[in-house]
């Protein structure tokens, strides 16, 4: 695939960008911050590295596995609020309620409620309050930018339907649907972030045999700076890179949403 000048452009900041922050970061571990537990670049690279891939596979992957299985849960869920949201506007001040609870609601004060009620994962398998955290994460987010992209709809393409004998629904399926990707592209670009910090902290509540939460929490124990660093970089490019697939997606998938050509 042809990268354009802007493109190549971009990738070569954000590279000059990261580059600049580990230089910092080194910087400031040898000086500034040196009786501070900040460890240097080459020693969370060294755990990292003695920790092996099965390691990290192992746990990140767990985690992984519940944040997706929570954003697919909770993405559907969104979806569907938001298309009854359009096609019953009298439920709409309830429905749109409940999604600003979801997001009021603290997830660290909801996780012990949801431990309890759905109790200990069986050995080896995924968490469920970790995966139903990662749903909530999502919810809120996906119904506000469903909505949105609902409405922005074409006024004249929705009366081209209504014209031709369709009603509600037919217009959801053949134009605000299509009109309200990007923006469902978008919530979901930042909903994919929340799913993995929903996921982390539905660990932490206990119950797991494997999981970031508990080499964080083991490494918190062990006084173990590198081992914490390391899962804090590897969160945070889990997180990255989701967020930038997402991206290109979005513009794969709906080039008008930016002024592209066919």
């Amino acid at each position: 695939m042809h990268l354009s000048r802007a493109s190549t452009r971009s990738l070569g900041t954000g590279a000059a960008g990261i580059l600049a922050l580990v230089a910092v970061w080194w910087l400031a571990a040898l000086t500034v911050l040196s009786g501070a537990r900040v460890p240097t670049p080459d020693g969370v690279l060294g755990t990292a590295v003695d920790a092996g891939w099965g390691f990290w596979s192992l746990h990140f992957g767990m985690t992984i596995q519940e944040a997706s299985v929570g954003f697919l849960y909770g993405t559907l869920a969104g979806l569907v609020v938001a298309s009854l949201v359009l096609l019953l506007p009298v439920a709409e001040p309830v429905l749109m309620q409940v999604a600003v609870m979801s997001y009021c609601v603290p997830l660290v004060a909801i996780a012990p409620v949801l431990f309890i009620v759905i109790g200990n994962p069986d050995e080896g398998a995924r968490s469920g309050t970790a995966t139903a955290l990662a749903a909530l994460a999502v919810f809120f987010t996906t119904v506000v930018g469903t909505v949105l992209g609902l409405r922005s709809a074409d006024r004249a393409s929705l009366d081209v339907v209504r014209v031709f004998g369709g009603g509600r629904v037919r217009q959801l399926q053949k134009v605000q649907l299509i009109s309200a990707l990007p923006s469902i592209l978008a919530a979901m670009r930042i909903g994919a972030p929340a799913a993995f910090l929903g996921a982390i902290l539905g660990e932490y509540v206990g119950g797991v045999q494997r999981g970031v939460a508990l080499v964080l929490k083991i490494a918190q124990q062990n006084v173990d700076v590198e081992q914490a660093w390391a899962v804090g970089i590897g969160c945070a490019l889990v997180a990255g890179t989701v967020y930038a697939v997402l991206g290109l997606v979005g513009r794969v998938v709906t080039p008008w949403s930016r002024g592209a050509t066919s």
